[in-house]
């Protein structure tokens, strides 16, 4: 049987960086696979099933809940839920790596609690929440709606940073992934 590996855990509030950094650890790491979420939403131009997304649709997930399917799940928006499927972790250790999660910061502590001292959770902290609002319009992806949404849960969010493992302050990229390699590297390895 396959050691199971660890877990590392990203979460932010949407337009702090924790996206890029997981990327970017990808490519620095290659004992290290990405865990796919479930999602009820429709799937977005570009986007995969299977890579980007599990796109379940809400019938499918309330069904999952049922049938306790997932490590974590969250309804994040009124019927928009997102979740990790527990085949979905098994997949990666049973592959012999270690699984490094893209969340949000509930799902995140969630992911903590659930796996304990076998995981790693970072909270990726934009220097304010005037920089995390200007990101998110710089993506020009989002509507002012959304934007609003997206800062009001933000200010919520940002409460939690001391739950988690490390407070990692993305004020600038490079430092950022420079910061989380050696986190990673401490941890995996250790």
């Amino acid at each position: 049987m396959t050691q199971k590996g660890k877990l590392i855990i990203f979460s932010a509030p949407s337009g702090a960086g924790k996206t890029t950094i997981v990327h970017h650890i990808l490519s620095q790491f290659k004992e290290i696979q990405f865990s796919v979420s479930a999602c009820s939403r429709k799937k977005r131009a570009g986007e995969k099933d299977g890579k980007d997304y599990y796109f379940i649709g809400i019938k499918e997930f309330k069904q999952k809940i049922a049938e306790d399917a997932f490590v974590e799940w969250e309804e994040v928006y009124e019927n928009h839920f997102y979740g990790t499927l527990k085949k979905e972790v098994e997949r990666i250790w049973r592959s012999g790596h270690h699984v490094i999660f893209d969340v949000d910061v509930v799902g995140g502590l969630n992911l903590k609690r659930f796996y304990g001292d076998k995981a790693l959770a970072i909270f990726v902290k934009a220097p304010s929440i005037k920089d995390l609002e200007e990101r998110l319009r710089q993506r020009d992806s989002e509507t002012p709606e959304s934007i609003a949404r997206r800062m009001a849960k933000a200010e919520k969010e940002m409460a939690y940073a001391s739950e988690f493992d490390y407070v990692l302050m993305n004020d600038d990229m490079q430092h950022a992934f420079s910061d989380a390699e050696k986190l990673i590297a401490d941890f995996i390895y250790a």
